[in-house]
């Protein structure tokens, strides 16, 4: 596969990433301006933020967690040249899976549809590192 097709699906999670700490940003720097968080009630804990705010935090947190083990195995894929077709629809899966999550996260927060995103996410990534392993130990 080419660069650009492998590398295409982490550019959108790191965009989603960015979305998520600018939202955050906005909406803490808001919350602060209007009075309804003060900066000694958040100075030691993020107990205080409204919770839309802690949604969003929620959200950016989540995305800075599992994600790390798809970079590393992007990465590690295209070091050892196995990341073809099927590597790649696997990738996109696994974003959307994470943007789903993080929507639902940040609106309805539904902690039974944010966490078959989340499982779906984790099965998908789950194959490709097994997949990758087998390619790699097998010589395939």
């Amino acid at each position: 596969m080419s660069v650009q097709a492998v590398l295409l699906p982490v550019f959108a999670l790191v965009a989603l990433l960015f979305f998520l700490l600018a939202r955050m940003a906005l909406t803490r720097v808001g919350a602060i301006k209007a009075g309804q968080v003060k900066m000694k009630d958040i100075a030691l804990g993020q107990n205080a933020w409204p919770t839309s705010i802690a949604q969003t935090s929620n959200a950016y947190a989540n995305n800075l967690q599992l994600p790390i083990l798809f970079y590393a195995l992007v990465a590690f894929a295209m070091l050892t040249k196995k990341d073809d077709f099927l590597f790649v629809v696997m990738s996109w899966i696994f974003v959307a899976s994470r943007y789903a999550h993080a929507l639902v996260h940040i609106t309805s927060n539904k902690v039974p549809t944010r966490f078959n995103m989340f499982a779906l996410g984790v099965l998908v990534l789950g194959v490709m590192w097994a997949i990758f392993a087998v390619r790699v130990l097998a010589a395939v």
